[in-house]
């Protein structure tokens, strides 16, 4: 059986990839911190899963390495993330590097431990950026910078492991996800921010996990390199002057 890595199995957005990988027939393999609900998900899709927290990277390596021991890895999805916004006067160093660590140090170790088993299968690779890396919000020094270097990782890993391997880039604008809580529970302001964008309202997990879905397939065979939105089109398009 195929076999999907999904690292940050127990997120919104990992669990709407686990849902539709085991609907065409793939088997999810979940990394994550939460057991009570890894073990959930893995019973609901017939997965597997491994406790780890992604900063610790010997245990994240460990992890990968027990789900491509015996098994066809054909993709791997790096859904973990972070909303760490603050005002540029209230930046620490210390906050900066440990963004940088979860978004884009971690995905590249996982990538790592599981290239050689996603070139045997010819599989496809797939990370999460932010529409604030293109757009510039305020407040976003931290995330955006983070994100911003998981769109290069997105490109220089996509050179790496061609022709073998793709490796493309989901950016979200605002997800309604337990990891944007801290935004969405207040109504007015979920409101306003859905109101900015051309499609008026905010993303979910499942219009972001269903071209993961895509990108993790057979039938994006031709895509790489690509950092893709999927955003209501607030980095593209205005609808008031």
């Amino acid at each position: 059986m195929d076999r999907i890595i999904i690292v940050g199995g127990s997120s919104a957005i990992g669990r709407s990839i686990a849902e539709r990988a085991a609907k065409r027939g793939a088997q999810p393999f979940l990394i994550g911190r939460n057991e009570e609900k890894l073990n959930e998900l893995a019973a609901a899709t017939g997965g597997l899963f491994a406790i780890a927290d992604v900063m610790d990277e010997i245990a994240l390596a460990a992890a990968v390495k027990t789900a491509v021991a015996d098994a066809t890895i054909t993709g791997l999805a790096y859904c973990v993330g972070s909303i760490d916004l603050k005002p540029l006067r209230s930046l620490t160093g210390d906050a900066m590097v440990a963004a940088f660590r979860l978004n884009a140090v971690a995905p590249a170790i996982a990538v790592r431990e599981a290239a050689a088993a996603l070139k045997a299968a010819n599989g496809s690779v797939v990370l999460f950026s932010t529409v604030a890396v293109a757009q510039g919000f305020a407040s976003h020094t931290i995330v955006s910078a983070a994100k911003g270097a998981v769109e290069g990782l997105t490109r220089a890993l996509a050179a790496d492991l061609a022709p073998q391997v793709r490796v493309n880039c989901i950016a979200p604008s605002l997800t309604d996800t337990p990891l944007a809580a801290k935004l969405t529970s207040n109504a007015a302001m979920a409101e306003a921010i859905a109101a900015m964008h051309a499609i008026p309202r905010l993303g979910t997990a499942a219009d972001h996990g269903a071209l993961a879905d895509f990108l993790l397939s057979p039938e994006a065979g031709w895509i790489t390199g690509q950092v893709i939105a999927v955003d209501g089109g607030r980095s593209r398009v205005r609808t008031k002057g």
